[in-house]
């Protein structure tokens, strides 16, 4: 009886899990940027080539944000990230510039807050674990936003959870090219699922 209950709840957890995996589909193509805002001028900051989209700053090392064109209100969203050279400050901005997730190095604290939530006139509220971040090598990052709260899991590993109190309710998700750097950064298998 013991035994039976117990694959009882491994069956509904990994139907679960699978459910939830399924749920997840493509919104970055890899071939184009069908389905996304690009910034203009693109100035190649934004480039598509074997299934990899690069973002990667030019000589006027001006700020832009690629936009999806479709605006989301509870989702969760996973991505594969590679830094490839400079001081790499990208991320996720959720629903708006108000709430981002950082990818890299914070312009204003010099370290990796990779994870961690950037809140304009707040800085970063919370910092995320970094013992999961493999360096110079893909990684993926997952995350869950429901209403007013958002979730981070870095290769599998819950690093990060917060809750915003000015997080817009509704809006498009945003891949960040901060300005001032020279640095270039890879993405790829970029998954979305609404909640």
């Amino acid at each position: 009886m013991k035994k039976l209950l117990i694959l009882s709840i491994a069956l509904t957890l990994s139907c679960s899990l699978n459910s939830q995996a399924q749920k997840l589909k493509k919104i970055f193509n890899g071939k184009n940027l069908d389905g996304w805002v690009i910034p203009q001028p693109n100035n190649d900051n934004w480039t598509v080539a074997n299934k990899v989209l690069t973002v990667a700053s030019d000589d006027t090392r001006k700020g832009k944000t690629l936009w999806t064109e479709k605006q989301y209100k509870n989702f969760i969203i996973q991505a594969d990230y590679k830094n490839v050279s400079g001081i790499v400050d990208s991320g996720f901005f959720l629903r708006s510039e108000k709430d981002q997730v950082q990818i890299g190095i914070s312009g204003s604290l010099k370290r990796d807050l990779t994870g961690s939530p950037y809140i304009p006139g707040k800085g970063y509220p919370k910092e995320a674990d970094l013992s999961s971040l493999k360096v110079d090598d893909w990684n993926t990052m997952k995350i869950k936003v429901e209403g007013n709260s958002y979730t981070v899991w870095l290769n599998g590993v819950e690093v990060m959870n917060y809750t915003s109190e000015g997080i817009a309710d509704e809006g498009p998700i945003g891949i960040q090219l901060h300005p001032g750097n020279v640095m270039s950064i890879q993405y790829k298998n970029i998954l979305l699922a609404e909640i």
